[in-house]
């Protein structure tokens, strides 16, 4: 096990906070202090830096922050190796986005839960910032992911690439000829939830042209896809969504593609796993796998 000063290193950065590690701990302040204060001499440099108010990771401190997770995630699957060895069976435990999860995965899935019989799958949903919370955290082995993220906590690898579209009833009566994103301000937006990764593709795409989510007349905000799907189909307003998720639709012509001259986005489906783990190959075999 992790030795209890590292646990607390780990508070910290979390935090970036002495206090309120203290209060997640359980122990007092000058007991954190003292932990880090021991850290600090046993690798021989400071970990933190004070600036006014606030608390940074040292250039050294980044290091050993970065290493530990991995250390402490990898110990968190070592545990849970050693007792499938137990009971003769292995679990797998991962993450994906809500879209794609519902769209993008299910083939690649059956095909690996019939070539590994005796592997005992949980599969967790989630928005991106959720899903990383719990790589980070150890909860799950790797994930899967549409949003954004800093690449250099990870090991990532390029599940697919999508087209990114605007999208409408078939039958939908715009309120103006429609030619590009702003002309659409008027319509009623529905947009997935904060920290999901559809919505925060949506509102980089928007900051580029100096808008927002807000300059939409009115939003109807929802946490499923399906239902997005749903209440397209009933005309209740217009959506910015993966392609993958309307193909159906666009297909049998009850939704339609709203063609914009200044909108056109392809976005990558991510497969990822926290960096420098030991249980890379490990990871680098599924995702070959998912990909067959």
């Amino acid at each position: 096990m992790l030795d209890f000063r590292i646990e607390t290193f780990l508070a910290v950065c979390k935090y970036m906070n002495f206090t309120h590690a203290a209060q997640a701990l359980h122990i007092t302040q000058p007991a954190v202090s003292q932990h880090i204060k021991y850290l600090e001499e046993k690798y021989e440099t400071p970990l933190f830096i004070r600036q006014k108010k606030n608390l940074i990771l040292s250039p050294a401190g980044e290091i050993l922050r970065s290493t530990l997770e991995a250390l402490r995630n990898d110990e968190n699957t070592m545990q849970k190796r050693m007792k499938e060895s137990l009971v003769n069976k292995k679990i797998l435990t991962f993450g994906v986005t809500m879209t794609i999860g519902e769209y993008a995965i299910i083939s690649p899935i059956s095909k690996f839960i019939k070539k590994h019989p005796d592997t005992d799958i949980f599969i967790r949903y989630g928005n991106t910032q959720k899903l990383l919370y719990d790589l980070y955290e150890g909860v799950i082995d790797f994930a899967i992911v549409e949003g954004y993220f800093r690449e250099d906590n990870y090991q990532t690898r390029i599940y697919r690439s999508e087209e990114y579209i605007a999208v409408a009833a078939a039958n939908h009566p715009f309120k103006k000829p429609i030619h590009c994103l702003k002309d659409l301000t008027q319509e009623r937006l529905i947009t997935r939830e904060q920290g999901s990764g559809t919505r925060a593709i949506l509102s980089k795409a928007l900051a580029l042209k100096n808008m927002s989510i807000k300059n939409f007349e009115h939003i109807i905000e929802v946490e499923s896809m399906h239902a997005i799907v749903s209440l397209l189909k009933e005309d209740c307003g217009i959506a910015f969504l993966y392609k993958t998720a309307v193909e159906k639709e666009l297909e049998d012509g009850s939704l339609q593609q709203i063609f914009l001259e200044d909108f056109m986005l392809i976005h990558d489906f991510t497969f990822l796993w926290n960096k420098d783990s030991i249980f890379s190959f490990e990871y680098e075999q599924i995702y070959n796998e998912f990909l067959q």
